[in-house]
């Protein structure tokens, strides 16, 4: 990967996990992260937040000393946007950075939290496709994430889980 695509992704996480952080939480407080090589020789970032409210970009005056991380995302950005989460609950807010000169990662890892239907999971020694990806809490408090699988039971964990995945077109063994 070329050293101001990595330069660039590490500031666009930074203003994005910062946003997260920030944002008024309804229910516990959960950030996802996801950074991704694409096929497309492209690199994502994801942030995800338990609030559902869209990132709205300020227009600082001169020397205010914040207001500016969507507008640092903006001038960084390939193109970026927002997606409701597969778990239903908040928004990811993602980004898309040129990378020419990167390989696609045929593996990764990630917080449950940040899984979505069409992407394979490694569970009981084997890859298995999401189908589906509901959350419910756990009685004693915390968030479990059911992953419905293209073959055996549902996978329930959660939702910090750390996961290994594949995207959905990737080699499948």
């Amino acid at each position: 990967m070329a050293p101001e695509t990595a330069a660039d992704a590490e500031l666009v996480l930074s203003e994005l996990v910062t946003n997260a952080v920030a944002a008024r939480a309804p229910r516990d407080r959960q950030v996802g992260i996801r950074v991704e090589r694409r096929h497309d020789a492209a690199l994502r970032v994801e942030v995800g937040d338990t609030n559902a409210a869209e990132p709205q970009r300020r227009d600082p005056a001169p020397g205010d000393e914040g207001g500016y991380g969507l507008l640092l995302v903006d001038a960084l950005a390939h193109r970026w946007g927002t997606e409701r989460r597969a778990c239903g609950i908040g928004k990811t807010v993602w980004v898309q950075l040129p990378a020419p000169e990167s390989e696609p990662a045929s593996e990764a890892t990630a917080a449950a939290l940040t899984v979505r239907p069409g992407q394979r999971v490694h569970t009981h020694g084997a890859w298995r496709t999401v189908r589906t990806v509901r959350s419910e809490p756990y009685a004693t408090g915390g968030l479990a994430l059911v992953l419905g699988l293209d073959e055996g039971p549902a996978l329930r964990v959660p939702a910090a889980t750390v996961l290994a995945l594949r995207s959905g077109d990737g080699p499948h063994r």
